[in-house]
C-alpha cells in the first residue's frame, strides 16, 4: 500500500517537533521583584507578548510553520513497468539484428525490469533522506525563531522589574 506524500512528509515533521514539544512548551517562571499585583503581572505579561512577537517575528500563540519551503518533491513513478517496455523495445530491435526479436524483447524486459525496480528503489531511498533533511531543517528553524522570541519575552520582562527564568 503506497502512503500519500503529505501524511508521511507531516509524520517525520511531527514527530521532530514531537522530540522537542516537552521543552519549547515550557513556560519561563516569572518573578515579580517590585511587588507587582496579580493584575499587573497579567498585564506586563500580554504587552511583553506583543512586543516579543514584534520584535521577533514569531508567535507562539500560532500554529507555526518555520519556513515556506516545501517538502521535497516525490520520486517519479513508474520504476519497474516502464523498464521492462523500455527494455523490451530495446532487446526486440537488438533481437531483430540477431534473427530472434522474441528472445531478444524477453532478455530486454526481464533486464528492464530489473533495473526499473533497483532504480526505484534508489529513488525512493533518496526521497526518504531527502524528506528527513527537510524535516531537520524546518525543526532548526523553528527552534531558532522560537529562541528569538523566548530570549525577546525574558528581555522585556526583565525591563519590567521581573526576574526571568
Amino acid at each position: 500500500m503506497a502512503l500519500k506524500r503529505g501524511w508521511w512528509t507531516a509524520a517525520i515533521f511531527a514527530g521532530c517537533l514531537g522530540a522537542i514539544g516537552p521543552a519549547l512548551a515550557q513556560n519561563p517562571i516569572i518573578y515579580p521583584n517590585e511587588g507587582q499585583s496579580a493584575e499587573q503581572i497579567e498585564q506586563d505579561k500580554f504587552h511583553c507578548y506583543g512586543w516579543a512577537r514584534d520584535q521577533s517575528g514569531f508567535d507562539p500563540m500560532q500554529r507555526q510553520q518555520a519556513s515556506n519551503a516545501p517538502p521535497p518533491r516525490e520520486a517519479p513513478k513508474g520504476g519497474v513497468g516502464r523498464g521492462a517496455v523500455r527494455g523490451g523495445l530495446g532487446g526486440a530491435a537488438v533481437g531483430a539484428i540477431a534473427g530472434d526479436a522474441g528472445k531478444g524483447a524477453a532478455a530486454g524486459a526481464v533486464g528492464g525490469a530489473v533495473i526499473g525496480g533497483a532504480r526505484r528503489r534508489d529513488q525512493r531511498r533518496q526521497q526518504q533522506a531527502a524528506t528527513q533533511q527537510w524535516a531537520q531543517q524546518e525543526v532548526a528553524q523553528y527552534e531558532q525563531a522560537r529562541g528569538n522570541y523566548d530570549r525577546a519575552y525574558a528581555a522585556c520582562l526583565e525591563g519590567r522589574g521581573y526576574t526571568v527564568k
